[in-house]
């Protein structure tokens, strides 16, 4: 598989344009929570601002993504997937039991497609807040305004579809997603023949592996790329599971999986390369309302990561990584000392993983095997 004549693929962590996001657009949901300590979602504009300063809005549906915009468009990069945090609906029904629901409305689905996103992933903790209205919502949504899916479905055979994405140049990209239980995903959720919901992935055992591999068999072809995203584990912390490392070897050594596309951390996690293919263990927050919420600024959860991935004629990755932080709810490049901090933290986690990061130019570091 060669795409070195490719652009490159885009991959970010959460993107989720809901609560706080979705008041400062042009079409606000109602702001009505269900939360222990905030009952509306105009106070995390609050709170954004008492730590920021004003956020004037409305603002344009590109506003959030801000320099992650020329990253894009002066990269070619093609397809760009997200792993999209938030329900897209007016449903009001809140998930009963759950403490936090996130949601959007359908009008400023614009926000994607300002940023050209191709494909989200929908296997995650949220996608289901605000019950199953909420995730035909999402589904409708996403189709009117031609943004591919995988993860979620209206029946289990529908979520467990991947999205298959055409490459400019030829080839297919295909997007499998699955969510996990240790993230926050409740079982009830999981997508049967007679109910809609999530893909659910139960353990990192090898007969899961096993069962992802069939899927992936069924229908790949030479030259395809396949990307797995996965919702997987706590928001914060470093520690990567012996379990969960060994499973995401085996979804490379035996499904023939070429990026592994973890998210649910809070802040991005080390990188590994396995026989050349890229591991993002947690790829962090890309986009979202925690602006003014304190209690683990030793994570720098204000930190996002651009990744973009080519792949050269042996299947190896080349991986480059555009830091940037979060402001006024929207996206600027990383400061010297933002940079530092993640190359500090690469540097370390790195040392398990057996790979470095390394600068590669203003605003890029390069991931490499040790």
């Amino acid at each position: 598989m060669d795409t070195t004549s490719h652009p490159p693929l885009f991959l970010c962590g959460d993107v989720m344009t809901g609560r706080g996001i979705d008041q400062i657009m042009a079409h606000p949901s109602q702001p009505l929570l269900h939360e222990s300590y905030v009952h509306s979602a105009l106070d995390y504009v609050r709170l954004a601002e008492r730590k920021a300063g004003p956020i004037a809005h409305p603002v344009a549906p590109a506003y959030p993504w801000g320099d992650a915009l020329a990253e894009l468009d002066s990269r070619g990069a093609w397809p760009r997937i997200a792993n999209l945090e938030t329900a897209i609906t007016t449903s009001d029904d809140a998930w009963p039991g759950k403490a936090v629901h996130y949601r959007m409305h359908p009008d400023n689905v614009d926000c994607l497609q300002a940023a050209g996103i191709d494909c989200v992933s929908l296997a995650n903790n949220h996608v289901l807040d605000w019950g199953r209205a909420g995730l035909a919502d999402t589904l409708a949504a996403l189709d009117a305004a031609r943004i591919a899916h995988a993860g979620a479905g209206p029946d289990e055979d529908s979520a467990m579809r991947p999205a298959w994405l055409p490459r400019p140049g030829g080839g297919r990209v295909a997007v499998f997603a699955f969510a996990m239980h240790n993230c926050g995903t409740p079982a009830a959720w999981r997508a049967t023949a007679g109910h809609s919901g999530v893909n659910l992935l139960d353990d990192w055992s090898a007969a899961s592996c096993d069962r992802i591999a069939a899927w992936i068999g069924r229908d790949k072809r030479a030259g395809d790329l396949v990307v797995a995203s996965i919702h997987w584990g706590g928001n914060w912390g470093y520690d990567i599971a012996p379990a969960q490392r060994a499973f995401a070897h085996g979804l490379v050594e035996r499904a023939g999986v070429d990026i592994v596309h973890g998210h649910s951390s809070h802040h991005p996690l080390g990188i590994e390369l396995h026989a050349g293919k890229p591991i993002l263990y947690g790829c962090g927050d890309f986009i979202n309302d925690y602006e003014g919420i304190g209690g683990y600024d030793d994570y720098r959860p204000d930190l996002a990561l651009m990744v973009f991935v080519r792949f050269d004629a042996a299947g190896n990755a080349d991986l480059r990584l555009v830091p940037l932080r979060r402001s006024h709810f929207r996206l600027e490049y990383a400061g010297e000392v933002d940079i530092a901090w993640l190359l500090a933290m690469f540097a370390y986690e790195g040392r398990t993983l057996g790979t470095r990061v390394e600068r590669s130019g203003l605003h890029e570091l390069r991931l490499s095997a040790a």
